[in-house]
């Protein structure tokens, strides 16, 4: 039997989702409460790998297990077993041919800024800080030369493994609420780093320092050394991950609301 869960976890304390040696990380700690319910060692696939200090409110994976469990135990039996800052959502039988990262359509992030002149407290290691003032209205122009399908080479960590560097973005919206910027971007699949080289650029131009069109100039540079300074990872959230719709795979985005 093939099982879907959704997960949220905060990226805080964990060395990123890919289980490493010696190392605490998401897949980890999932695996081996997933264990302990399904009473054999279990090994889960993930739609998106997380970095180090990100965070999921929307993260899909599965496993397969020959342990015959309602829905209800594997979320509050898996929860049981679980530290407080990682919770399994939901869980769904599914069919042999789902695949939590292959048969994924589009995956959405939220980038979260907190823009004020002094650092936060309780939002600490939650989101991104910026201290000089942002215009929202330079970020959203700068944000339209992204959309579509483009070669994203400059925008994708120098490390990444990715063959083909071209993706397309669906949606790339600014807002801000307060102090509070939040940079939401749907696409058809992400380079290592991409949201966070992204970010980084738009806070830039943001800040003021470099006008909007120096987004397009880096995209057509091709060139990771145009691309600027990668944001922290901290602000970054994996909200929501698309299937098609005979997967029955849960649709409601989880954003997250600081």
């Amino acid at each position: 039997m093939r099982i879907a869960l959704g997960v949220e976890y905060c990226g805080c304390g964990y060395s990123g989702w890919q289980k490493q040696p010696q190392q605490k990380t998401v897949q980890g700690v999932v695996e081996h409460a997933l264990a302990k319910v399904a009473n054999h060692p279990v090994r889960i696939v993930c739609a998106g790998r997380t970095d180090t200090g990100v965070h999921a409110t929307g993260q899909v994976v599965h496993f397969d297990t020959r342990a015959q469990r309602s829905e209800r135990s594997w979320v509050f039996g898996a929860n049981a077993n679980l530290p407080k800052d990682v919770v399994i959502r939901w869980a769904k039988p599914v069919s042999g041919v789902f695949h939590a990262r292959f048969t994924a359509r589009r995956r959405r992030y939220r980038y979260l800024i907190f823009n004020r002149a002094v650092r936060p407290t309780f939002l600490a290691r939650r989101v991104a800080w910026a201290y000089r003032p942002l215009d929202e209205r330079l970020m959203s122009e700068a944000a339209g030369y992204l959309m579509g399908e483009h070669d994203f080479n400059a925008y994708r960590a120098v490390a990444c493994q990715a063959s083909n560097p071209v993706r397309t973005i669906h949606s790339l919206n600014i807002s801000r609420q307060g102090e509070m910027i939040s940079i939401d971007i749907e696409a058809n699949g992400f380079l290592h780093h991409m949201v966070r080289n992204i970010a980084g650029v738009l806070m830039t131009i943001g800040s003021g320092e470099r006008p909007p069109v120096w987004a397009h100039e880096i995209l057509e540079a091709r060139d990771r050394k145009q691309g600027g300074v990668t944001a922290v990872p901290y602000g970054l959230y994996l909200t929501h991950v698309l299937y098609p719709d005979q997967f029955g795979i849960p649709s409601r985005p989880a954003f997250v609301q600081l």
